[in-house]
C-alpha cells in the first residue's frame, strides 16, 4: 500500500473516533438556565418556578442565575422582600457582579430604605464608575431625602455619562420641586432637543408655558406632543384648558369628550367639564360634573372650591359653607377662599363670623382688591363706615400696586360699577381708581383677578368662573342698596342671580299678584338696611294698600 493510501486510512479512523465522541454536558449549575430564560422571557412564570425549584433542588441552592430570575418574578407578584432576601443571596454568590448589586439596591428602594439603597449603589459603582444608571438611580433616592444638591449633582452626572429621556424628566422635577420653573423649562427644553418625538416631555413643556401665561408657545408644543401621539390625555386636557380659558366652551367640551374616552375616571377631567357648564350657565350640569370629580378625588381643594362657587352662583348658601370649608380645610393659606366664605356667611345672615372670614381673607392675600371691596360693602351695610373707608383706601393702594407693576387684570364691569357707587357713598369719588372697561371687556380673556406664584396652580377652567363668582360677590343683594342722601340706589343684579322669578305675558291673576308681593316683601327686606323704622313703617303701609288695590283688581 502506498504511503497516500495509508494517510487516507488513519483519517477516516479518526473522524469515525470523532464522531462516536459524546457531545460536552454543561455544567449541573447552568443546565436549565436557557429553559429558565424562555419561560420567563414568554412571562410563563408557573412553568418557570417549577423548573427553577428543580434546579435549585439539583444544585443545592447555588444556581445564581436560577435565584436571580425567581427573585424578579417575587418582585413582580410584589413580595418585595423576599425579593430582597435572594437579590442578597446572587450577591453572596458573586459579590463582583454590578447587577446584583443593583438590583439589591433597588428593592431597598422600592421598601423606603433609601439610606441603605444609596450605601448599595456606592459600592455598586466601585464596580463600574460609568454605569448612567447608578448615577440616575442614586439622584433619584437623594430626591427622595430632599437632598436636592446631591440630587442634582448625580443627575447631571448621569446625563454626561448618558443622555435619557427619564434623566431629564426627574432633573426637571426636581426643579420644579425647588420652584425654579425656568430652570426647568430650561431642563425640558434640552430632552425636547434629545428627544423631538417624546409626546410627555412636549407635553410638561407645554403645560410650564400654560403656567406662565405663555399661550402661543404652550400651543405649539401641546400641539406637536398631540401630532406624535393623539390620545395623549394631559394634552387633550390642556388644550382644552386654554380654550376653556379663553370662553370658547363648546371646543373645549369636544376636546374633553375624546379624552372622556382614555381616561373616564380623571378627575381633572369632570372638574373642567363642570366648569364647562358653568361657564354656559347650565349650572345643575356643572354640579353633577362636579360631583362625579369630587367623588373621585374627595380631598382636591381645586374641585371643592369650584362646587362652592357654582352654588354661590346659585344662592344656595348652605351648600356654599359646606363645600368652601371643606376647601379652607385642603387649603388654609388660600385668601379667596375665605372672601367667598364671607360673601356666604353674609348671605346667611351671620355678618360677625364673615367679619372673622374677612379679616382672615386681608391677612392672607396682599393683591387681590376684590376682597377689601366686598369687606368694605359689608362693614357700610353695619354702619362702620370708618372701617368701610379704611377697606376702601386699601384696596385703591392695591390697585395701584397692580397698576405700577403692569399686571393691571380685567375686573368684571358689575365690579367695577359696585367700586364707584361705594366710592361715591364714601364721598372719595374724586379720588376713584378704577375705570370702567369697554362693554366687549367680557369677550376677551380675563385672568384671574389675584397675583399669585407660579407655584400656586389655579383650578384648571376656574378663570371664568372665578370672575363671575367675584361679580356674585360683590352684588350680594345687600350691598347692592347704598345710600346716597337718604335715596337708595337700587342695581340690578347679575343675571346668573335673579332677585325672583320673572312674569309671563301669559300668566294668570294669582300668580302676577303672588310675584308683586314677592317683589315688594323683598323691596321691604333690602330698604330696611339702609332706611329708618319711619321710612319702613311707611313702605310697610304703601304694601299693604297696593296688596288691597290688587286684591280689588286695580
Amino acid at each position: 500500500m502506498s504511503d497516500l493510501g495509508k494517510e487516507l486510512v488513519v483519517q477516516c479512523t479518526d473522524v469515525r473516533k470523532s464522531q462516536s465522541r459524546k457531545v460536552p454536558e454543561l455544567p449541573i449549575f447552568e443546565r436549565r438556565n436557557w429553559l429558565i430564560h424562555l419561560h420567563y422571557i414568554r412571562k410563563d412564570y408557573e412553568t418557570c418556578k417549577t423548573i427553577i425549584k428543580e434546579q435549585l433542588h439539583e444544585t443545592h441552592g447555588m444556581c445564581e442565575y436560577a435565584v436571580y430570575v425567581q427573585a424578579l418574578i417575587f418582585r413582580l407578584e410584589g413580595k418585595i422582600q423576599e425579593s430582597l432576601e435572594l437579590f442578597q443571596t446572587c450577591a453572596i454568590l458573586n459579590p463582583q457582579n454590578v447587577d446584583n448589586l443593583k438590583q439589591v439596591a433597588r428593592s431597598l428602594f422600592l421598601l423606603g430604605k433609601h439610606k441603605a439603597a444609596i450605601e448599595v449603589y456606592s459600592e455598586a459603582a466601585k464596580l463600574n464608575e460609568k454605569d448612567w444608571e447608578i448615577s440616575h438611580n442614586l439622584g433619584v433616592c437623594f430626591l427622595h431625602l430632599k437632598n436636592f444638591e446631591k440630587a442634582k449633582e448625580y443627575l447631571n452626572c448621569a446625563l454626561q455619562t448618558s443622555r435619557h429621556d427619564l434623566t431629564f424628566m426627574v432633573l426637571g422635577k426636581l426643579h420644579l420641586m425647588e420652584g425654579n420653573t425656568q430652570n426647568a423649562i430650561e431642563t425640558y427644553k434640552k430632552a425636547v432637543e434629545f428627544s423631538p418625538e417624546n409626546a410627555e416631555l412636549l407635553t410638561t413643556l407645554g403645560l410650564l408655558y400654560l403656567q406662565l401665561g405663555m399661550y402661543q408657545k404652550a400651543f405649539e408644543h401641546l400641539g406637536n406632543a398631540l401630532t406624535y401621539n393623539p390620545n395623549n390625555y394631559k394634552a387633550i386636557l390642556a388644550a382644552g384648558s386654554m380654550m376653556q380659558t379663553h370662553g370658547d366652551f363648546d371646543v373645549a367640551l369636544s376636546k374633553y369628550r375624546v379624552a372622556a374616552h382614555a381616561v373616564p375616571e380623571s378627575p381633572p377631567l369632570w372638574n373642567n367639564i363642570g366648569m364647562c357648564f358653568f361657564g354656559k350657565k347650565k349650572y345643575v350640569a356643572a354640579i353633577s360634573c362636579l360631583k362625579r370629580a369630587n367623588y373621585l378625588a374627595p380631598f382636591d381643594w381645586k374641585i371643592l372650591y369650584n362646587l362652592g362657587l357654582v352654588h354661590l352662583t346659585m344662592q344656595q348658601y348652605a351648600s356654599a359653607f359646606h363645600f368652601l370649608s371643606a376647601a379652607i380645610n385642603m387649603k388654609p393659606r388660600m385668601g379667596e377662599l375665605y372672601m367667598l366664605l364671607a360673601v356666604t356667611l353674609t348671605n346667611l345672615a351671620d355678618p360677625d363670623n364673615a367679619k372673622r372670614a374677612y379679616n382672615q381673607a386681608v391677612s392672607l392675600d396682599q393683591s387681590n382688591p376684590l376682597v377689601n371691596l366686598n369687606y368694605s360693602i359689608l362693614l357700610y351695610n353695619q354702619g362702620d363706615k370708618k372701617g368701610a373707608l379704611h377697606q376702601y383706601q386699601e384696596m385703591e393702594k392695591k390697585i395701584n400696586k397692580l397698576k405700577a407693576s403692569s399686571n393691571m387684570p380685567e375686573f368684571d364691569p358689575e365690579l367695577v360699577d359696585m367700586a364707584q357707587k361705594m366710592g361715591a357713598a364714601l364721598q372719595v369719588g374724586e379720588n376713584l381708581v378704577w375705570t370702567k372697561p369697554a362693554k366687549d371687556s367680557k369677550s376677551r380673556e380675563r385672568p384671574a383677578p389675584s397675583s399669585k406664584s407660579t407655584t400656586n396652580q389655579q383650578p384648571l377652567g376656574s378663570n371664568q368662573a372665578l370672575g363671575q363668582a367675584m361679580s356674585s360677590a360683590a352684588g350680594y343683594s345687600k350691598t347692592m342698596q347704598l345710600s346716597a342722601g337718604g335715596c337708595p340706589i337700587r342695581t340690578q343684579k347679575p343675571p346668573s342671580l335673579p332677585l325672583e322669578p320673572e312674569s309671563t305675558v301669559d300668566a294668570g291673576t294669582d300668580d302676577l299678584n303672588k310675584k308683586r308681593e314677592l317683589r315688594l316683601l323683598h323691596a321691604h327686606h333690602l330698604l330696611q338696611i339702609v332706611l329708618s323704622p319711619e321710612q319702613v313703617l311707611q313702605i310697610q303701609n304703601e304694601s299693604l294698600k297696593w296688596n288691597s288695590l290688587l286684591s280689588n283688581g286695580l
